[in-house]
């Protein structure tokens, strides 16, 4: 299983954006260092917080780093015009060499999509065009193309991207016609930071089921993304991020978002939160039961500080990730 890290790239309108840039990219460097497979960068328009777009800062990463993979969780595509979204990842797979996983999103944001001129519907048929037209500019070939956001007769990228065919598409969804959709699209699905495992394992069914009906193998990448905060024993880990989650999903519903949590409940099914065995334990078993090939970790919160955070980084290198790269004892090998 690979782990991987969101840079939250947000901060207090009142401090200072460079020093959190600076931040986060000592958060990318350390994770780089620490063995961690991707970080990931979210988006959104008319935040409360100073938000530092994806795609500039995933160039900035780019040149930054030199391993690790960089990727969106997710970028709202249907709010973007299509010939420079492909354009512009295009672009960042070249600047990093091929090291792009691009996944995208319809959004859920009614203020977002009015700023942008795209009726709230279209947000979902902008997604379904878009995937295929992105892939097909991106392997070379010639498309008429056209839609709600424009038109372009006899669309072609001379920019190509490094990774054959393009970087990978992941699609994030929460509710069940979204996941079928991501499976009509061939796409993996991004499982969200909510659910237990039987909400997850049942999901993942549906998800499965639906590729199979469209002639799609299931054999794919499955990521997930996560809370996460380790600590020596459990008591503190979660006492140290019930504030941050309390404080975090309050700000989500004064998004326009109506999800609101047990907390406690939460942490204890839906997060990674624990001591580094407990940590190690239920990965396993998401790996095992579910079939989740990737887990990308939320180690930054808002209110929370960057030491902090560079202290998960260091103790999820240390701790979890290599005994994640061992078999699980009575396996007798590698999965």
């Amino acid at each position: 299983m690979k782990i991987s890290a969101f840079l939250s790239a947000q901060f207090d309108p009142s401090a200072s954006a460079v020093d959190g840039l600076d931040g986060v990219l000592r958060q990318a460097a350390a994770a780089e260092e620490a063995g961690f497979h991707s970080v990931y960068l979210g988006h959104h328009y008319l935040a409360k917080s100073a938000f530092v777009q994806p795609v500039p800062l995933a160039g900035h990463l780019a040149a930054a780093t030199g391993r690790i993979r960089i990727g969106f969780g997710v970028l709202l595509a249907p709010l973007l015009n299509p010939i420079a979204l492909a354009e512009d990842l295009a672009s960042l797979d070249v600047l990093s060499h091929g090291r792009l996983t691009v996944g995208i999103g319809a959004g859920y944001r009614r203020r977002e999509t009015t700023a942008f001129g795209v009726a709230w519907e279209d947000r979902l048929r902008r997604l379904r065009e878009y995937v295929p037209l992105l892939r097909s500019l991106w392997r070379g070939e010639t498309v008429d193309a056209a839609g709600s956001w424009g038109e372009a007769p006899g669309a072609s990228l001379p920019l190509r991207p490094v990774q054959p065919g393009g970087p990978p598409i992941w699609i994030g969804a929460f509710a069940e016609p979204a996941v079928r959709r991501a499976a009509r699209l061939d796409a993996p699905w991004l499982i969200g930071p909510k659910g237990d495992d039987d909400e997850v394992a049942a999901m993942l069914a549906i998800y499965r089921d639906a590729l199979a009906e469209h002639g799609f193998s299931a054999d794919r990448e499955y990521p997930m993304s996560r809370e996460a905060f380790v600590a020596d024993t459990r008591a503190a880990a979660f006492a140290a991020v019930r504030p941050h989650l309390e404080r975090q999903y309050a700000g989500y519903r004064s998004w326009e978002d109506a999800r609101s949590i047990d907390v406690d409940r939460y942490m204890a099914e839906d997060c990674l939160v624990g001591t580094a065995d407990d940590v190690v334990a239920k990965l396993r078993r998401w790996e095992a039961r579910l079939g989740i090939t990737e887990v990308c970790l939320r180690l930054q919160f808002m209110g929370a500080g960057q030491e902090e955070t560079m202290e998960q980084i260091r103790r999820f290198g240390a701790d979890v990730i290599p005994r994640l790269a061992a078999p699980a004892p009575g396996d007798g090998g590698p999965r």
